[in-house]
Order: C-alpha cells, then sequence, then structure tokens
C-alpha cells in the first residue's frame, strides 16, 4: 500500500520533520533583514542577549524574541521587535511578514499561518551606542 503524500515533507520514500528551531532561526533572520528592526526580543530577552555575546567565543541567538509553533505542514510565528524610531510600523510590520512567510515556506516547504508581532520599543540613535574613546580598563 502506497503513502498518501500530504505536502512537501511527506512521501512514499519518507518524512521530512523540521524542529522549532530551525523554523524559529528562518524566522530570525528574515526579521533582521528588514530594514527599520533594531533588536528582536524584549527587554529581558536582549539584555541576556547582550551578556551572553560578551563572552569570547559565544555566538549571537538568532532566535532571541522568535516564538513558533511548528506543525507537519504549516508554521506560525511570534516575534518581539524593537523598531527604529521614525519608520512607519504598520509599513515595517508588513514588510517583516511578508519577508518572514517568505523564507519560511520557501525554505521548510512549510505554510506559514500567522506572523504576530508585538513592538516592544522605538529606538532612537542619541549616540549613546557609539564606542568609547577611553582605553580599556584591562588587557
Amino acid at each position: 500500500m502506497a503513502t498518501r503524500t500530504t505536502g512537501p515533507l511527506v512521501s512514499e520514500q519518507g518524512r521530512t520533520a523540521i524542529a522549532d528551531t530551525v523554523v524559529s532561526k528562518i524566522a530570525g533572520i528574515a526579521a533582521r533583514d528588514v530594514n527599520g528592526v533594531h533588536a528582536l526580543g524584549g527587554g529581558t530577552a536582549r539584555a541576556v542577549g547582550a551578556l551572553r555575546e560578551r563572552i569570547p567565543g559565544s555566538r549571537t541567538n538568532l532566535s532571541q524574541g522568535v516564538t513558533v509553533e511548528v506543525g507537519e505542514r504549516q508554521a506560525a510565528v511570534d516575534l518581539d521587535i524593537v523598531a527604529e524610531y521614525g519608520v512607519s510600523i504598520a509599513d515595517l510590520a508588513a514588510g517583516i511578514r511578508r519577508n518572514v512567510i517568505d523564507s519560511v515556506e520557501r525554505m521548510t516547504g512549510l505554510e506559514v499561518t500567522e506572523v504576530n508581532i508585538v513592538v516592544h520599543d522605538v529606538f532612537v540613535d542619541d549616540g549613546s551606542e557609539e564606542p568609547s574613546d577611553e582605553a580599556p580598563r584591562v588587557e
């Protein structure tokens, strides 16, 4: 008896399962690629991420601020972002949705049913994030 195919991830030769972390990384990278996104994650997640990045040899958490629910054929994505000041949040959200849906569907074959976005803050570049000219205290 032949197995009925129900989508691009299931065939007569077998099934392909995609982990939640894969979808969250794809969605995180796609969201960061949109102009006007300053950062992903709420305040606590960004603070923990900043500490983690200071550890030598650590990597940026590409799924920070991203929560996904992945089924056999569909995925839903929730994003927490910080927007750049001056950017239309409605246009930004539309661009993020378009980019996340396109990337996840193209790379995984899953249908993205929804992309929910929470804007936690607006980043205002006041020059305070510039590197200081002070010499480091230790070498």
